[in-house]
C-alpha cells in the first residue's frame, strides 16, 4: 500500500532546438510518442511497522504503466500517464493475522493470508505543455488521481521555465497539491467487537485506542530550479523544493508496544497497545543539484546531491553517481551508485520503548537512523531512426535495468524494469 507521498523533485534540463528560420517554427514534438514501462520489486526485512518494527516485511510488487506523448499543434503537448501496480506484501497481511482460523498459530514473521496481503493501487495523469513561438517559455498543467484500498489521491500542479542566455540558462518554478483520504484500517485486535479467547497476559487487554476523526491529509509544494550550461563540457543544476503536509499523516494500521503497559499475546503474535500517533502536520525542504561533465564520445558523468530536513527531526543526504559508457553507435552501458544516509524522527522508538504518556510515537523503521546503498546497472539501445517496427510505431529506445538496495537495518531488496518508446513513423 503507497501510504507516504513521496516529494517529487523538479527534474531540469536545458532544451535546444535546431535552427528556426523566420517562415518556419520547428515543432516542439514531431510524432507521437509511446513509452511502456514494467518493473518488478522484492523486497525482505525483519522491522515490519505493521507488527510495531519487528516482524517480516516480505513484499514484491509489479508495475505496468504506460505514457503517451501526443503534439497538438506545433507548440502544445499533452502526455498522459496511466499505471497499475498489483503487491502481495506478508507485512500488511498481519494488519489481521487471525484470518478466523483457530487452529493456526501466529507470529509477526508468518504472512497471514487475510484480504489485507494483496492490493492494486491505479493511477492517472495528464500533463500539458505550451511552448513560447522562440522556446524560450514553457507553461504547463498537470492533473493526477490514483486509488487503492484505503486510499485515495487527487492532484493538480502548474509549471514554468524560462529560457536565456542564448537557451544555456533555464530558471523554472512549479507548484502542486494533492487532495488525499484515508479509508482506515485498523489493526484486527483493536476494532470494534473483537474478541478471541486465545489472549494471554497479566490482566486483562484493554488497549487505550481512539480511532482518527480526522481522515484527509493535504500536501502543499513549490519547486524552484535553476540550469545552467557552464562550458562545452559541463552542465549544473540546482534545485529548492518546500513541502507542507497537513491532516492525517499517521498510517492507521502500523502498531505500537508501550514499555509501561503489560503485553498480551495470541500465540507469539504481540497484540497492539495503540496505532502510531504522528503530528498533523510536516514541513519538508530538500535542497541540492546535478553536475554532468562530458569526459568524451564514451563517457559522462552524471553526479548528484541533495540535503533534505523537516521538523519531524529527520536530516538526511544522497549522493549519486551515473557514468554511461557508450559502447557503439546505439548501446549504451550505464552503472549507478547511490548512498543515502538519514538521522531518526524525534517520534520514532524501537518496540517497547515509547511511553503510553507520549503524546507522538512510531515504530516505523522508515522513520529510524539509517544508511543505505544503492548498486545498479543499465543497458540502453538507441536508434534515432526507429528502424524497428512494431503496428505502425518505431522502436526508438529500449531500457533494461537492475538495481540492488542494502539498509544497515537489515532490509534489502532489488528491482528490475524495463522501458520501451516507440514514436510514431506513418
Amino acid at each position: 500500500m503507497q501510504k507516504v507521498l513521496i516529494p517529487i523533485a523538479l527534474l531540469f534540463s536545458v532544451f535546444i532546438y535546431g535552427q528556426e528560420e523566420a517562415t518556419y517554427t520547428k515543432r516542439v514534438l514531431e510524432d507521437t510518442e509511446v513509452d511502456l514501462l514494467f518493473s518488478y520489486y522484492d523486497q525482505d526485512g525483519k522491522n515490519a511497522a505493521v507488527t510495531g518494527g519487528e516482524g517480516t516485511q516480505e513484499l514484491t510488487d509489479v508495475t505496468s504503466t504506460i505514457v503517451v506523448k501526443m503534439p497538438l499543434n506545433n507548440d502544445d503537448v499533452l502526455t498522459v500517464d496511466v499505471g497499475i501496480s498489483a503487491y502481495t506484501s506478508a507485512s500488511s497481511s498481519n494488519v489481521n493475522p487471525l484470518d478466523g482460523n483457530f487452529n493456526k498459530a501466529v507470529n509477526p514473521f508468518n504472512a497471514s493470508s487475510g484480504a489485507s496481503k494483496s492490493d492494486k493501487l491505479i493511477h492517472i495523469k495528464a500533463n500539458y505543455e505550451h511552448s513560447s513561438k522562440d522556446r524560450n517559455k514553457i507553461i504547463g498543467a498537470s492533473l493526477y488521481a490514483a486509488n487503492e484500498y484505503d486510499y485515495s489521491s487527487l492532484g493538480l500542479g502548474v509549471n514554468y521555465a524560462y529560457l536565456f542566455n542564448e537557451k544555456n540558462t533555464e530558471l523554472s518554478i512549479s507548484g502542486q497539491v494533492y487532495f488525499d483520504t484515508w479509508k482506515p484500517q485498523y489493526p484486527v485486535e483493536l476494532r470494534d467487537g473483537f474478541f478471541d479467547s486465545r489472549v494471554t497476559g497479566n490482566g486483562t487487554y484493554s488497549p487505550n485506542f481512539t480511532a482518527f476523526t480526522d481522515k484527509n491529509r493535504n500536501t502543499y509544494s513549490v519547486s524552484l530550479g535553476l540550469s545552467q550550461i557552464l562550458g562545452k563540457k559541463v552542465q549544473g543544476s540546482l534545485f529548492a523544493d518546500v513541502i507542507v503536509q497537513s491532516g492525517l499523516l499517521s498510517t492507521p494500521f502500523q502498531r505500537v508496544y508501550f514499555g509501561d503497559v503489560n503485553d498480551f499475546f495470541i500465540d507469539d503474535f504481540q497484540l497492539a497497545d495503540d496505532v502510531e500517533i504522528l503530528p498533523d502536520n510536516r514541513v519538508k525542504i530538500p535542497i541540492g543539484g546535478r553536475l554532468n561533465y562530458y569526459v568524451n564520445d564514451a563517457l559522462v558523468v552524471r553526479t548528484y546531491y541533495r540535503y533534505y530536513t523537516d521538523d519531524w527531526g529527520i536530516n538526511s543526504n544522497t549522493a549519486s553517481v551515473e557514468l554511461p559508457i557508450k559502447l557503439n553507435t546505439v548501446f549504451t552501458l550505464y552503472p549507478t551508485y547511490r548512498f543515502y544516509n538519514q538521522t531518526a524522527a524525534d517520534y520514532f522508538y524501537k518496540k517497547e520503548e515509547a511511553l503510553s504518556t507520549l503524546n507522538y510515537y512510531t515504530s516505523d523503521y522508515d522513520l529510524s537512523k539509517f544508511t543505505a546503498h544503492q548498486y545498479g546497472a543499465g543497458l540502453r539501445y538507441k536508434d534515432i531512426f526507429a528502424k524497428q517496427r512494431v503496428f505502425g510505431f518505431g522502436l526508438k529506445a529500449l531500457d533494461v535495468r537492475g538495481t540492488m538496495y542494502n539498509r544497515d537495518n537489515g532490509l534489502d531488496s532489488f528491482i528490475v524494469s524495463l522501458g520501451a518508446t516507440f514514436v510514431n513513423v506513418n
